[in-house]
């Protein structure tokens, strides 16, 4: 281990320039950590050796959590604040000796919750960027690392001075590291939404760039939402890590899919985490994160903490010890491990999309999207088109039917005269050798008086949204649901009411009535726009809601299913809707507009 450690006896007592090695024997630099790494955080609060337990669970990289100062206005950096764990050789030198011995590393981590709660993350702590990098620069040295952690939450994130001093601090890290040869990644931890980043987190991305500092790694905590939702953590880590990655691309225009992507990281939860029972993260959860993990090239893959992975506590949610759920000793860390490796080749991959998702079409008439290819990893390769799932009467194509990814091309669909009126799920698919994405396309071809006023998939059959958009969170499930296989999930949260909402023109000046059944929290059906109308239920069970309109003159309203800010999630189902006229029960869907003149009515 090389060590500076005698360099900063005055540590503290001056700010001013960093130190630098001075004359001696050239030393080797250390060696960066691999391009993809599985790093669980340890808790360097207990009594157990890192060494120890890495040999026992089969982790060789471990993120040590967590160095802060012993009190609030300090600028010395401690092992939990514990003025008994100094950051010195004799503290933990050991352990990470030996876990480079067997091939591994640790990356130490600032911060944590309790430090950013308590005002002892170094950056809120200590007013100067010279006594902050001073201390950035004594772990590095003292541990010899390549790459530092700075986990940021709580009263951390809305502290703007803390923020900005951490940024240049780093900044003055940085240029040391690189005038002295030595590999050195900063990695920011932060909390997630389902869709990426808050706008807390961001600001301190926005802060790093205004400071000229590297921000390697962005490191999502996918655990503790706290948004009274219920949870496929899985597919929310996939969900928040694909926000990040839009607003990474868009802080940094000038990076591949392959780069943004290689700078994200993910931290998981295993078991029950903090909230509760709403956010388990199981077993599953843990392969499906992997495979996406690697398949998307993320850098970091860790969770909280390996002291947790083990069955112990059945029952039991944010525990220090124990996982809460029933599985075997080190499952997550088995499952996780074999993510750590170098770089190599980066596999050539595309995505597929296709804008907007839906139309509606009388027979006779056509419709057209857009459908989007871009560039996810690797480099861009031929993609052909194909367009599958038209019913008899429709004609479907995609032109070209060939592009390179990253090009676009436009579906269109067609219905003849003897189209039969109904909902279609189309799929437009995209083949690039052996690589094969789908995107769906739900098309819904309208019946005798439908026209293109119909409320197109108001039963959510076709499995997805479209042409439903919801805010952050939304989207079909199977359940609960009221009748049929789907309902739709609005998610309210502190910020948002969870709304699900569709567009639409009906006839001009013409009396309608909305109606739909409903569970939830302050469940509101509603139209605005044109017309404006709405009513709620508060109720665990369905109600079946009406809310009667008259359009105005354009004939165009919002059709809208939404929750209450801060409430759970609300869902949206119905089971049948008569049809007046012909006297027959006809399934339309979870949500419908019933059409009214002259004491009839039948169904849009």
């Amino acid at each position: 281990m090389r060590s500076l450690t005698a360099a900063f006896a005055t540590l503290g007592a001056c700010a001013g320039l960093l130190v630098t090695a001075g004359a001696g024997p050239a030393q080797a630099a250390p060696t960066p950590l691999p391009a993809h790494v599985f790093a669980p955080y340890f808790e360097a609060y207990s009594s157990d050796s890192p060494a120890d337990l890495a040999q026992k669970s089969g982790a060789r990289y471990l993120t040590m959590a967590f160095v802060q100062t012993e009190a609030k206005g300090s600028c010395t950096p401690y092992w939990n604040g514990s003025t008994s764990q100094p950051i010195a050789s004799s503290v933990f030198g050991a352990d990470f000796a030996t876990l480079r011995s067997r091939g591994g590393d640790v990356i130490p981590s600032f911060g944590g919750y309790a430090a950013d709660n308590g005002g002892t993350e170094i950056a809120d702590s200590c007013t100067s960027v010279d006594s902050i990098a001073a201390a950035y620069q004594k772990v590095i040295t003292t541990y010899d690392v390549t790459r530092l952690d700075m986990d940021i939450e709580d009263n951390s994130l809305t502290n703007k001075a803390g923020i900005d001093r951490r940024n240049q601090a780093i900044k003055k890290v940085q240029d040391w590291a690189a005038a002295n040869g030595r590999p050195l990644q900063v990695s920011y931890t932060l909390p997630t939404t389902t869709s990426g980043l808050a706008s807390s987190g961001l600001a301190v991305l926005k802060s790093a760039k205004t400071a000229g500092a590297r921000v390697d790694v962005v490191n999502l905590m996918t655990f503790d939402y706290y948004d009274g939702a219920a949870h496929n953590m899985a597919n929310d880590t996939k969900s928040a890590a694909t926000g990040l990655y839009d607003q990474l691309a868009a802080l940094y225009p000038a990076k591949t899919p392959a780069q943004l992507w290689g700078m994200i990281g993910v931290t998981e939860m295993p078991g029950i985490d903090d909230y509760g029972a709403a956010e388990t993260f199981t077993t599953a959860d843990a392969t499906a994160v992997y495979d996406w993990a690697v398949a998307k090239g993320i850098n970091t893959l860790s969770f909280w903490a390996l002291q947790r992975d083990n069955g112990g506590c059945p029952g039991t949610g944010g525990s220090d010890t124990c996982s809460g759920i029933a599985q075997d000793p080190w499952y997550f860390t088995h499952t996780f491990a074999p993510f750590t490796r170098d770089g190599g080749p980066v596999a050539d991959d595309f995505s597929l999309s296709v804008a907007p998702g839906s139309a509606s079409v009388a027979p006779g008439a056509s419709a057209t999207a857009t459908v989007s290819t871009q560039v996810t990893s690797g480099t861009a390769q031929p993609v052909a088109l194909t367009v599958t799932g038209a019913p008899a009467g429709v004609t479907a194509s995609v032109a070209p039917g060939s592009v390179t990814a990253g090009g676009t091309a436009r579906l269109t669909v067609t219905a003849a005269a003897s189209a039969a009126p109904g909902t279609y799920a189309l799929s437009v698919t995209g083949t690039a050798g052996a690589l094969s994405h789908s995107a769906a396309f739900t098309l819904t071809v309208s019946g005798p008086g439908g026209g293109s006023g119909a409320l197109v998939n108001g039963g959510f059959e076709s499995g997805s949204l479209g042409p439903w958009t919801c805010e952050g969170g939304g989207s079909v499930v199977t359940s609960p649901v009221h009748g049929g296989t789907y309902a739709v999930q609005g998610i309210p949260a502190g910020d948002r009411t969870g709304e699900c909402a569709q567009n639409l023109t009906l006839a001009p000046n013409t009396a309608y009535t909305l109606s739909g059944w409903v569970q939830g929290s302050y469940a509101y059906l509603g139209v605005r726009g044109g017309a404006s109308a709405s009513t709620w239920t508060s109720s665990t069970g369905w109600t079946k809601l009406s809310v009667p309109f008259t359009t105005g003159a354009s004939g165009a309203v919002t059709v809208y299913l939404h929750g209450w800010y801060g409430q759970g999630a609300v869902h949206g189902d119905v089971g049948k809707i008569k049809d007046a006229i012909k006297g027959q029960n006809k399934r339309y869907g979870d949500i419908a507009i019933l059409y009214r003149t002259n004491a009839q009515s039948r169904v849009m």
